[in-house]
């Protein structure tokens, strides 16, 4: 029996691995090993996700002259673009759409039941980020948060099933935790395109300026700010785990792939002293792979006990 599941499992990465941007993103651990029809399903929302993202990351050709009102006049272009992407979500639900994204995403939402509004929430959180590039405390960062991370877990858990409401708020506490540790990883990715997410009252607290953040000033206020920051994602991590029932653990694997990858990634963070300036802090490729396999093939056990 090991050897026909470890065979599978090593067919169904292979054929993911043929997708070069599944692959650049945590996303691919979690939902590989799902059956096939969830894996589609998990496919189309990560190709949404994605999408979504690139409306206002890419560049756009302007033809107005001038620094500020090349930049109005590109925000105005990512919000016009967002809006037309709504309404294309509203024609998705519609059976409308003529997006060939959206028509496989129509398949999906129409056998998972997914609620409209996660797809609206999702934009209007990548919104955000075209408006908002400070945060005065965690109340405005956890709203982000839950827009762009939370969102996608109550997304992904109607795709893998549940039984019980308790399972929405670990979907909306592990996608807080994720988050949050994405932002602790990427403070200078962030701060060389003018963005602090970190909030400006824990700054203020532990004496880290702008300035600091922005020059990648490597100090003690710094680590204690991201000590605190990190207790805090722990925290989140921690509350997720204690809403995930039992049994509910095991169908939601994918999901519980996650938390260890991202939980990982925060300890490595730690372990680095926080020094996320020098260099980009990532879990190794086997490590996820690892990881992986050891909650997928704790779900396969399971089912063939008939647990």
């Amino acid at each position: 029996m090991n050897d026909r599941i470890s065979r599978n499992a090593e067919l169904l990465l292979e054929e993911n691995l043929s997708s070069e941007q599944s692959a650049r993103s945590n996303f691919f651990y979690s939902f590989s090993l799902l059956p096939r029809d969830e894996r589609m399903a998990m496919q189309s929302v990560y190709e949404f996700c994605r999408y979504t993202d690139d409306l206002v990351d890419e560049d756009i050709p302007l033809d107005i002259p001038g620094i500020d009102f090349k930049k109005e006049a590109a925000i105005e272009k990512k919000r016009i673009r967002l809006n037309w992407w709504r309404a294309e979500v509203e024609k998705c639900y519609a059976g409308t759409s003529k997006h060939p994204l959206l028509f496989s995403l129509h398949k999906v939402i129409s056998r998972f039941k997914i609620p409209k509004q996660y797809f609206l929430t999702l934009i209007d959180g990548v919104e955000m980020d075209l408006v908002k590039d400070r945060y005065e405390n965690f109340e405005e960062l956890k709203e982000y948060c839950y827009a762009v991370a939370s969102i996608v877990g109550l997304i992904t858990i109607e795709i893998f099933g549940y039984k019980f409401e308790k399972t929405k708020e670990y979907a909306v506490d592990l996608g807080i935790a994720l988050q949050l540790t994405n932002i602790l990883r990427d403070v200078k990715k962030d701060a060389s395109m003018g963005r602090i997410y970190l909030p400006k009252k824990d700054m203020r607290r532990f004496g880290v300026s702008e300035k600091d953040i922005l020059s990648g000033n490597y100090n003690l206020p710094f680590i204690n700010l991201m000590k605190f920051e990190t207790a805090r994602a722990r925290k989140y991590y921690r509350e997720s785990r204690q809403k995930l029932g039992k049994h509910e653990r095991f169908t939601l694997f994918a999901a519980q792939i996650m938390d260890a990858i991202y939980a990982r990634l925060l300890r490595k963070i730690e372990l680095a002293e926080f020094n996320v300036f020098q260099k980009r802090i990532t879990v190794s490729t086997p490590h996820k792979l690892l990881i992986a396999f050891r909650f997928w093939f704790s779900s396969v056990i399971f089912r063939e006990r008939g647990a």
